[in-house]
């Protein structure tokens, strides 16, 4: 069996900086039994996703613990027959028992800021976390990167995993900045004025990527560039002012390294999770033929562009929120959660999503916390959720 606990090292001298460190290069481990992972979400895109490597690699993995959110329990009762895992269970409770039991890796497939006390349960059990759950990071903050031993978080975000892999060619003293790739979502291009009749179904058309509504229509907005903004600080320590952001429309680039003497480092490959997913459960090895690599024999053209922050002013918005600190992000995600499923439900217009968020954000009693403990920060999630929901109702009235 792997050794359980924090995968052991530092992407290089110089990244003991006081945030999470990033998982860092280790010899490849020889041949032992399968690793232990439990999966939490396992219904969702992510989960069926795993569970696919799973089947895969049975000699590499093998599933000890699922749970998922119960929204299709027919699928969720075919995996369990399946992978006959030690424990199971539907909803958040059972996501913090699974995620607390003894294991090599939890992978946190789940979405949305549900999946902050499971994020908790699996640093506190010493598991690596495998973590594709960015909401739990980014509200949870000082919660999180304060429990996370060096090296203990793995990114799943397919972003955040092209940077960590990146940062193994060099030291945090070396780093100039990070360079986030956002596809541009299904609007690339258009001004402010052309979005203002954008349908729910138009957003949710994305030209690159197959994910869930929520994920869907944040990236037609550029939420979840400005989300991965945070995550990167988070994750990597490095500051916003260093951490940028272009579009790349066909999502082979998934993020870049920039150092000090000029050189870029990139990762590459056709849109897919599985590589990201597999780099998780599988940090620091590379599992074989995890997903066809870019096809080298055609020819292909790489498009870069800046982003256009009066169009898509989301990451600005982000960049804001992160600089707060606090419980200023987890009012900033909780918030957008509520506009879009006002948006998906047709009360609230595409660009009016920002807009909202972006009011509640800097509204007078808007509670701010530095130091929060999780009932603050679920405290401040409600709270937003509650303004933007008043606040929509107030533009429909």
């Amino acid at each position: 069996m792997a050794p359980r606990g924090p995968a052991p090292g530092r992407a290089g001298e110089g990244w003991d900086n006081g945030e999470v460190t990033p998982p860092g290069p280790r010899a490849p481990q020889p041949a032992h039994q399968p690793r232990e992972i439990v999966v939490l979400g396992s219904t969702g895109s992510i989960g069926t996703q795993a569970l696919d490597l799973v089947r895969a690699h049975p000699d590499r993995f093998r599933v000890v613990g699922l749970t998922a959110g119960g929204a299709n329990p027919d699928l969720f009762e075919a995996q369990v027959a399946e992978f006959a895992p030690a424990f199971s269970g539907l909803g958040e409770q059972a996501s913090v028992e699974a995620a607390g039991r003894p294991c090599d890796v939890v992978l946190n497939g789940m979405t949305g800021a549900v999946g902050l006390r499971p994020t908790l349960a699996a640093l506190d059990a010493g598991s690596t976390l495998a973590l594709a759950n960015k909401e739990s990071l980014i509200i949870g903050g000082p919660l999180v990167t304060a429990r996370a031993e060096p090296g203990q978080i793995v990114p799943v975000d397919s972003e955040h995993s092209a940077i960590a892999q990146c940062l193994r060619g060099g030291g945090r003293d070396e780093v100039r900045r990070l360079v986030l790739t956002a596809s541009g979502g299904p609007f690339r291009g258009r001004s402010r004025a052309d979005l203002a009749g954008v349908t729910p179904a138009e957003a949710l058309d994305h030209p690159t990527w197959s994910m869930g509504p929520v994920i869907t229509v944040n990236s037609a907005t550029l939420v979840n560039k400005g989300l991965e903004v945070i995550e990167a600080h988070l994750l990597f320590g490095i500051g916003f002012d260093d951490i940028e952001v272009v579009v790349h429309p066909t999502s082979v680039v998934h993020s870049m390294v920039e150092f000090v003497d000029g050189s870029t480092l990139l990762q590459a490959s056709p849109p897919t999770m599985m590589i990201p997913i597999a780099l998780g459960l599988g940090w620091p090895d590379r599992v074989p033929q995890a997903a066809p690599p870019v096809d080298w024999s055609r020819a292909e053209t790489w498009e870069f562009t800046p982003l256009d922050d009066a169009a898509f002013p989301a990451v600005s918005l982000a960049r804001e929120a992160g600089r707060r600190g606090g419980t200023a992000p987890a009012v900033y995600n909780a918030a957008n959660e509520a506009c879009v499923a006002a948006f998906l439900e047709g009360r609230l217009s595409f660009v009016e999503i920002v807009d909202v968020v972006g009011d509640v954000l800097t509204c007078e009693d808007v509670p701010l916390v530095q130091d929060p403990t999780v009932d603050d920060v679920l405290g401040a999630d409600a709270w937003a959720r509650a303004e933007a929901a008043r606040r929509t109702a107030e533009r429909a009235s």
